[in-house]
């Protein structure tokens, strides 16, 4: 099929095929330049024959009209021929030698008939039979005398053939050079493209992070180039991006593998009291009614409980999605508003804690869910309650910074480890020792808490040392990037 490759020519290297390929587009211009050269060389020997007969038939021409005898200079290897070509016949004159005329002078008559009738001088080639070509010049001497000259081509032909004999020995070389050298110097030019495919096929066996799995931006001596540089450039780039990618990829991976299993723990024990609590109720019915009410009242707050957690669960699970139905309920909130609600809250449900909430200024208004971030206000004083010896100061505090609205929850607790700092707001995990959550928390509340903040806009810090823990929750005022949901 036209414009099929042979498949042995797809099979070669870049750079091999690319040398091939100049190969045969400098075989194209030498032969068209070889072509042209050798065309205009014939054109231009051929033109200095014609004019050297042309100067030896006006000496020649001379003597046959006023003697009637060729008895200039004659060139050896020439035939001379004179006719009679009045009353339309061309009868041939003897010559004066025997080495003047052809064996086979047919073309020589057939010309002189054709300068009869002609008005100027008649030059053509012509094929003597044994002879082989030969340049024929025909003039009229007088009135009804023409003169036929003709000089051999052969030294002509002679030279094209040495012309064209130098040509193809010439372009061969260098045809050779340029793909031999060329080919060379294409592949020296390619090794970086080489060093990327070796690269990519060792990507299959090794970590993206090493070394190896890099190319060294550099100058190279090998060849290359700007462009070379630009794809070794954006080469690594890509490799930097499949290896963030991969490495945010097994971060989620191991993320919801923990998820799953924290989960799971979670909901199993709730399941195995609802369980067991389920047993003792139809025990107690059959054998001790009056326990009946204290194991229900336990199956329902086991279910509670369980239900609590399956709300966070979804709450997060929504959060994460982002939906266009997530949680979110907008609306003008007094935020100093929420956090005198909360702290009188705190206050009824951990009486043994004192709680400090310094008086805002004025009234701090902002579009925000205010049952949602009630809920974070009650998850951060919740765990300060949770996680600190009775008696523990909390304090909570509400002002506006710049364009946005903070909120502070600080307790004078022991603090959160340095270690457990970073993972505090991962979900189901515990801070161990002095906060391990061993009072039925599931390690969902600052985890949703930190959602609910961020799908706000807004960021939960934390800022925790021996005597001191502080969670900042920051809010921006304005609220153009949320729509009420």
């Amino acid at each position: 099929m036209i414009g099929r490759l042979p498949r042995g020519y797809r099979r070669l290297r870049l750079g091999t095929r690319l040398a091939l390929g100049l190969g045969v587009l400098a075989l194209v211009v030498f032969a068209v330049v070889g072509t042209a050269l050798t065309t205009y060389m014939r054109d231009y020997l051929s033109n200095q024959l014609d004019d050297q007969l042309g100067l030896a038939q006006v000496a020649q021409s001379k003597n046959v009209a006023e003697t009637g005898t060729l008895q200039g200079k004659k060139y050896w290897g020439w035939y001379y021929a004179v006719y009679d070509v009045s009353g339309g016949n061309a009868v041939l004159r003897k010559p004066e030698e025997t080495g003047d005329l052809p064996q086979d002078i047919a073309p020589l008559t057939s010309l002189a008939r054709a300068q009869a009738a002609a008005d100027s001088e008649i030059v053509r080639t012509a094929d003597l039979t044994g002879d082989g070509d030969y340049r024929l010049r025909a003039c009229e001497v007088k009135p009804g005398v023409v003169l036929i000259s003709g000089a051999p081509m052969a030294d002509i032909d002679d030279t094209v053939r040495r012309l064209i004999t130098v040509q193809v020995i010439a372009f061969g070389l260098a045809l050779l050079a340029l793909v031999v050298f060329g080919r060379r110097m294409l592949r020296r030019g390619l090794n970086p493209l080489s060093d990327m495919a070796h690269t990519a096929h060792g990507i299959t066996s090794h970590d993206l992070t090493e070394s190896a799995a890099r190319l060294p931006l550099r100058a190279d001596k090998r060849g290359g180039g700007p462009e070379v540089e630009e794809l070794r450039t954006a080469f690594n780039t890509m490799l930097e991006h499949i290896d963030d990618s991969l490495a945010v990829r097994a971060e989620a991976e191991q993320r919801l593998r923990r998820f799953v299993a924290d989960a799971s723990h979670e909901l199993r024990t709730p399941l195995m009291s609802v369980r067991g609590y389920a047993d003792l109720f139809q025990y107690a019915a059959a054998n001790a009614p009056e326990e009946r009410d204290r194991h229900l009242a336990r199956l329902r707050a086991e279910a509670a409980r369980m239900g609590v957690l399956l709300d966070d669960l979804l709450l997060l699970a929504r959060l994460d999605s982002a939906e266009a139905d997530a949680p979110l309920r907008l609306q003008d909130t007094d935020l100093a508003g929420l956090v005198e609600e909360a702290a009188a809250a705190f206050r009824a449900s951990h009486p043994d804690r004192p709680l400090t909430v310094p008086s805002p200024p004025a009234p701090l208004e902002l579009r925000v869910d205010p049952h949602r971030i009630r809920q974070v206000l009650d998850n951060l004083l919740t765990n300060a309650a949770v996680h600190t010896p009775a008696g523990t100061q909390v304090r909570m505090e509400v002002a506006q910074e710049e364009d946005r609205a903070v909120v502070r929850v600080a307790d004078a607790g022991p603090g959160i480890p340095p270690a457990d700092q970073e993972r505090i707001f991962d979900r189901f995990y515990r801070v161990d020792r002095t906060r391990s959550r061993d009072r039925g928390g599931s390690g969902l509340g600052l985890a949703v808490a930190s959602s609910l903040v961020c799908a706000h806009g807004g960021t939960l810090t934390l800022a925790s040392e021996p005597g001191s823990t502080v969670f900042t929750v920051s809010l921006p005022l304005d609220h153009e990037g949320l729509t009420n949901r």
